[in-house]
């Protein structure tokens, strides 16, 4: 991951960990509804980690939300 967009990743991985915990849900259970294991799941929320356009359409899709509110920095 370029250190450049490093903010950019740790405000999506607390955008992303907010959500979550909104629903009630754990990381080992949201990263079991996009397939990825709980120690992605943890570094993506940690911005230990870039992430693919898939990863991040299917948390949305899996947290009930539109894309954009992971990105309403």
């Amino acid at each position: 991951m370029k250190r450049r967009y490093h903010e950019e990743y740790k405000k999506l991985g607390l955008n992303i960990a907010y959500y979550r915990k909104e629903q009630g849900l754990s990381q080992i259970q949201l990263a079991d509804k996009i397939d990825i294991s709980r120690t992605h799941m943890s570094r993506i929320e940690n911005s230990d980690c870039a992430m693919s356009l898939d990863v991040i359409f299917n948390i949305a899709k899996a947290l009930n939300i539109p894309v954009n509110k992971l990105f309403d920095f």
